[in-house]
Parts: structure tokens; sequence; C-alpha cells
């Protein structure tokens, strides 16, 4: 393709996109029901699902970081292997339990947002265990030995050691949160993607943009970009904070 015809193939791709953006901004600054659905659904599931992985989480970690026990290296091999399992592996075994035929099927959990908070709490579990077991382990020994100098006795060193971590585990949630507010098969498999009830900023964006409405994606990919944008860098500060 040369000469005048590329040029105007140039030009109406462009145009295309120029009008796509356009568009896409509109959607977000007139506040479009559609999008902002999708948003709302997908902050309130990830910070559920966020509340109780760091709940328990975080003393996991602390623990296995911390304390000598039969069987914790292979515990922490399994954790560390759950770092990058796949999201849709993750949602075909949380299919298994909450389906109809499934042990939990009778507590209605599938396509409810409970059930992707589920898939959620255990993409992000071994993030925040794995991060938080690292930081106490690379605190313990030096941060132990100072404070017993001092006299510190046994519930001080736990106190210690945990106000030490304090940025470590901050980091480990929000590497954990990107994580989960940016997944697509977990949300897909579990939510149904359902339109004003479980449908996602990652779902919508792949069904509006199967469909042709590119602008919706987009600004729902805007949206997304964003968030992991800002999570990204608060991570990136409390992860500097922590070496300090």
């Amino acid at each position: 393709m040369t000469g005048a015809p590329f040029f105007l193939f140039l030009r109406c791709n462009m145009d295309y996109m120029s009008h796509a953006f356009s568009t896409a901004f509109k959607l977000l600054v007139m506040g479009n029901e559609e999008t902002y659905s999708a948003i709302f659904v997908t902050l309130k599931v990830s910070s559920l699902s966020m509340f109780f992985t760091l709940l328990s989480g975080v003393p996991l970690g602390f623990v296995l970081g911390s304390k000598d026990f039969p069987g914790k290296r292979i515990i922490r091999t399994i954790v560390d292997t759950f770092l990058a399992i796949p999201t849709v592996v993750v949602g075909l075994m949380v299919y298994a339990f909450i389906s109809r035929k499934g042990p939990l099927g009778s507590m209605g959990l599938l396509f409810s947002l409970k059930g992707i908070a589920i898939g959620q709490f255990i993409l992000a579990m071994p993030i925040v265990i794995s991060l938080t077991a690292t930081a106490v382990e690379s605190l313990e020994e030096k941060l132990t030995q100072t404070l017993m100098t001092l006299g510190a006795r046994r519930k001080d060193l736990v106190a210690g050691i945990i106000w030490e971590a304090r940025f470590a585990v901050i980091s480990a949630a929000i590497t954990a949160y990107g994580r989960v507010i940016s997944e697509v098969g977990v949300s897909m498999m579990l939510g149904g993607n359902i339109k004003w009830h479980t449908r996602t900023i990652t779902t919508a964006i792949a069904l509006e943009t199967g469909k042709g409405e590119f602008a919706l994606g987009l600004a729902l990919g805007i949206v997304l970009l964003a968030i992991s944008f800002a999570v990204n860098i608060i991570a990136s500060i409390m992860r500097r904070r922590s070496l300090l």
C-alpha cells in the first residue's frame, strides 16, 4: 500500500481512533450508567476479596516467615507456585465447588459477587502470604537480636517485627490488589458477566469490544489503566520506603 491509498487508509484509522477516544471520554464525563456500573462492581468485589485476604494472609505470612516447623519448605514452595497460577484455573477450581452439582452448590454462590470474591481471594492469598513472609524473614534475625539486646520481651519482638515490616505488608496488599482488579478469567467464569450485577471492568471490555462497542471498552480500559497505574505507583513508593 503506497501513495494516496496509504495516506487515505491512515487518515481513516486516525479518524476512527480519534472518534473512539472522544466518545470514551464523553461516556466517563457524562456518567454513563453502564460504564460506571462495571466500575463500581469491580471496586466492590475487589475490596471485599482483599479485606478477607489481608485478614487471613498477613498473619499466615508472618507465621511462615518467623516460625520453623515441619513441612515449612514444602508449604513455601506451594505458596510460591500459586503466585503464577492462571486465573482461569482458579475459576475452574472454584466453579467445581460452587456450581449446582458441587459441594457448595446450595449456597447460591455461582454468578454472584461473593463467588467472584472467593476466586479473587484465592488469587491474592499467595501474593500476600509470600511477600509478607519474605519481608518478615529479612527483618526477623537482625531485628530480633537488636531488640533482645535492649531487653525486649516476646510480645515486644512480635510488635517490633510487624511495625518494621509494615511498608512491605502494604506493598504486598497493593500488589495483590493489582492482580485481582485486572483479572478476567475468575470474573467471567464465576460471575457470568451479568449486566448491572456481576459485570466487571475486564469482562465488560471483553464483551463490548467483541460486540464492536469499542468506545465503551476503551472508556473502561482508560479507567482500568488509571487504577493500575495508581496501584503500581503506590506499590513502588511502599517498596522504597520499606528499604529505608
